[in-house]
């Protein structure tokens, strides 16, 4: 399994709709709100690297009021 946390900022007012928009995609486990420099986090687990640039760049960044996001790459899961 291959695990990537995207922290991602968001037009003003659309967390809460980002969210649940986010949270349909297949292969996020997780989405998170924060406090800090980033309004949302997201975790993606896909079953092979090469399908990961699929789920951000196209599904997870082509979601309306996303404004940037950052993505962070998993190398080892400590605790499940």
């Amino acid at each position: 399994m291959v695990t990537a946390i995207v922290l991602m900022n968001t037009e003003g007012g659309q967390v809460a709709r980002i969210a649940r928009e986010i949270g349909q995609i297949p292969d996020v486990t997780e989405v998170l709100s924060t406090a800090g420099a980033y309004d949302l986090v997201a975790k993606v687990q896909v079953q092979e690297y090469e399908h990961m640039s699929e789920v951000i760049t196209e599904r997870l960044q082509g979601v309306e009021g996303i404004v940037n996001t950052e993505t962070l790459m998993a190398f080892h899961t400590y605790k499940f």
